[in-house]
C-alpha cells in the first residue's frame, strides 16, 4: 500500500535558538520543534524532568474523598480489597497500591478477574466472593468506571467502593464513595491521559502528602508505574513522560526481584522503552491472555529471588505458547480474508477455534497489514467475544456506540475495543459496520508517515544517532524521529529470513549506508542494484563484531524522480 510522506516544516529561527540555548544539534532541535516543544520550560522538563514536575494530585476529581476514606481504612485496619485488570497496567496498579498501603500498615487483598472465564472489570460473582470474605471496602484500579450495576450491587451488600480508572465514563458515574478518573467531564486536572497505574501513583502521592510522608515513600515505586505507563500505550508526554523518564532510571537499578528476573530473561542489554514494550510487557500480558493472571502479580509481590526466577520461567513458557497460538490464528485469519471482498473498508472475522486472550494481538497485526479497522470474534456456542483495532482517523469506540443494538456489551477507546455479541448477530453487525465506515469516508484515509527532517551524509554519524536517545522514552505521542533520505543508489539488495525481511547497502556518493526493512522482503524483487531510491526510516546503531555503525530502519521506499 502506498503511503503518504509528509515532511514537517520547522521554524528555522526556533530550531537555531533551541540548538544554541540547550547545546544540542539542529537535528535534535528540529525534532523538538516538530513535537511542539518550543518554550524554555517545556524543553527543560522534556529533556530532564524531575520530581518537581508532577502536578498536584488534589486537583483530580474526588481525590480528597478517596484519600480520606483510605486513611480511615488504614487507621481502623479495615478489610480492603484491591480489584484490578489482568494486563500490565492492571497488574502494576495492584502492585503499587498494595505495596504502598502495606508500607502504611494496611495489608490488603487483591482480586483479578480471569480473562477467559470472567472477562474485564467488576462482576457480581466476584463481588459475592469478596463479600463472603468479609471485605468492606473495594478499591478498583484500571477498571470500574463503567461498572454502574456492579457497584450498586456492592452497595446493596453493605460494601463501599472507590473507583480509580482512566477509561471513558458513561453518561452516569458509578455510585461510589469516590470516582477518581481524569476522563470525567468535571475534571480540572491539567493532564488527562494517565494510565491506570498513573492514577494509582497519584493516589499514593496524595495519601503520602496527607500523611506527611517523605517523597521517597511513593516515588520508590516509579519503576513499576513506569512499566504500566509505557505498556498501556498512553501518550508519553507531560506527566506520563515524567513518570516514564524517572521510572526507567529506577528500572535500571530496581530492587524488585520479579522485575529484575524479568529484565534478565528479556535479553535486552539496554533499559529503555523498547525493553519494556518488547521484553517485559509481552511476558506479563501473556499471563492474563492465557488465564494465569495471578502469577504475573505474584512475580512483582514476591521478595524471594528464587521464587521470582521460577515464576519468570513460567511467564516465558506462557509467552512462547501465546506466540504459537497467535501464529495459528493469524494464518487462519489471513486465509479467511483471502475469500472476502478485498474492496471492503473493514474487517470482521469470527471462529470457534480461536483463543479469546490472543485475538486482540492478531487484530492489531491485521489492521497494520491492511490499514483497515478489524474486529476478530471468538465464538463459544451462541456467544461471541471480540477484540478490535482501528486506524488513525477512525473512532472505533464511537462506531460501536452507533451499532450498540447489535452488541451485548462493548468498551474501550478510539483505537482499541472489546465487545460481546450473539453469534446470530454477527452478519448484520458486519454489514452495518461496513456501512458506518463508508458514511465516515474511511476510504479517504491513507497511512501518513510524518517525517521530521530531510537528511544527507553530513547528518549521519553515531554521535548524532546517540543524541536522539535524549528524547527517550519513545512511544505513543513521542514516536522515534523519522527521517527522509533522497537519491540513494542501491549497492546491494537481498531478502533475509526466507524472504521476510529486506537488507540493503545504499550509496550516497562515496558514503555507504546499511539499511534493514522488517517485513519488507517482497521489495527485493521490485528493485535492482543501481536503482536510485528515496527512503524514510529511523536511524539506529548497529553493533557487529565490536564495531558500531549507523543503520536505517526502513519504513518505506520509493523510486527517485
Amino acid at each position: 500500500m502506498r503511503k503518504k510522506w509528509e515532511i514537517q516544516n520547522s521554524d528555522e529561527n526556533k530550531v537555531k535558538y533551541i540548538s544554541e540555548k540547550f547545546k544540542v544539534s539542529e537535528l535534535l532541535a528540529t525534532v523538538l520543534v516538530n513535537r511542539g516543544i518550543v518554550n524554555d520550560e517545556e524543553i527543560k522538563i522534556f529533556l530532564e524532568p524531575n520530581r518537581n514536575n508532577f502536578h498536584d494530585p488534589y486537583k483530580m476529581p474526588d481525590m480528597e474523598k478517596a484519600v480520606e476514606r483510605i486513611i480511615k481504612a488504614i487507621e481502623t485496619k479495615e478489610k480492603v480489597m484491591i480489584y484490578g485488570d489482568y494486563d500490565v497496567d492492571g497488574i502494576t496498579s495492584i502492585t503499587v497500591l498494595k505495596k504502598f498501603l502495606a508500607d502504611c500498615g494496611l495489608e490488603t487483598g487483591y482480586y483479578i478477574p480471569n480473562r477467559l472465564n470472567e472477562g474485564y472489570g467488576l462482576n457480581k460473582e466476584a463481588i459475592d466472593k469478596i463479600k463472603a470474605e468479609n471485605y468492606t471496602l473495594i478499591i478498583t484500579v484500571d477498571c470500574g468506571i463503567s461498572a454502574i450495576e456492579e457497584i450498586e450491587y456492592a452497595n446493596s451488600l453493605g460494601m463501599e467502593t472507590i473507583v480509580t480508572d482512566h477509561h471513558e465514563p458513561m453518561d452516569t458515574l458509578p455510585n461510589a464513595i469516590a470516582v477518581v478518573d481524569l476522563k470525567r467531564k468535571d475534571n480540572e486536572y491539567p493532564f488527562k491521559s494517565l494510565a491506570g497505574c498513573g492514577v494509582v501513583f497519584k493516589l499514593t502521592q496524595a495519601i503520602g502528602i496527607k500523611l506527611n510522608m517523605p517523597e521517597n515513600e511513593y516515588l520508590k515505586y516509579l519503576d513499576i508505574v513506569c512499566l504500566g505507563t509505557i505498556s498501556d500505550i498512553v501518550p508519553l508526554v507531560d506527566e506520563n513522560r515524567v513518570i516514564a523518564k524517572l521510572g526507567l532510571k529506577l528500572v535500571e537499578v530496581t530492587k524488585n526481584p520479579g522485575l529484575r528476573a524479568l529484565l534478565n530473561a528479556s535479553g535486552f542489554k539496554k533499559v529503555n522503552s523498547n525493553t519494556i514494550s518488547f521484553g517485559i510487557a509481552p511476558r506479563i500480558n501473556a499471563c492474563g491472555r492465557m488465564g494465569h493472571e495471578k502469577e504475573a502479580l505474584e512475580l512483582f509481590l514476591t521478595n524471594n529471588i528464587v521464587e521470582a526466577n521460577n515464576i519468570t520461567a513460567k511467564l516465558n513458557e506462557y509467552n512462547r505458547n501465546r506466540q504459537e497460538i497467535e501464529k495459528e490464528i493469524f494464518d487462519e485469519a489471513i486465509s479467511m480474508l483471502q475469500k472476502e471482498d478485498e474492496n471492503n473498508n473493514t474487517i470482521v472475522l469470527a471462529s470457534d477455534k480461536w483463543h479469546h486472550g490472543v485475538i486482540g494481538i492478531v487484530s492489531s497485526k491485521i489492521t497494520e497489514m491492511y490499514f483497515k479497522p478489524s474486529i476478530l470474534i471468538c465464538l463459544d456456542g451462541d456467544e461471541g467475544k471480540g477484540s478490535g483495532r482501528s486506524i488513525p482517523g477512525f473512532d472505533l469506540h464511537e462506531a460501536l456506540s452507533m451499532l450498540s443494538d447489535n452488541l451485548e456489551k462493548y468498551g474501550g477507546h478510539e483505537m482499541a475495543v472489546g465487545l460481546g455479541i450473539k453469534k446470530n448477530k454477527i452478519k448484520e453487525f458486519k454489514e452495518k459496520f461496513e456501512e458506518y465506515a463508508k458514511s465516515k469516508n474511511i476510504e479517504e484515509i491513507v497511512p501518513i508517515i510524518e517525517i521530521d527532517k530531510m537528511l544527507d551524509s553530513k547528518d549521519i554519524n553515531c554521535d548524532m544517532v546517540n543524541e536522539i536517545d535524549l528524547l527517550e522514552p519513545f512511544g505513543e505521542g513521542n514516536r522515534r524521529p523519522i527521517f527522509e533520505y533522497k537519491n540513494l543508489k542501491i549497492d546491494s539488495i537481498r531478502a533475509l529470513s526466507d524472504g521476510k525481511h529486506l537488507k540493503m547497502t545504499l550509496k550516497d556518493g562515496n558514503v555507504l549506508l546499511s539499511a534493514i526493512g522488517f517485513n519488507m522482503g517482497h521489495l527485493s524483487k521490485e528493485y535492482l542494484i543501481g536503482d536510485k531510491i528515496d527512503v524514510v526510516g529511523i536511524l539506529e546503531i548497529n553493533s557487529f563484531n565490536g564495531v558500531n555503525s549507523v543503520q536505517i530502519n526502513l519504513k518505506d521506499i520509493m523510486k527517485s524522480y
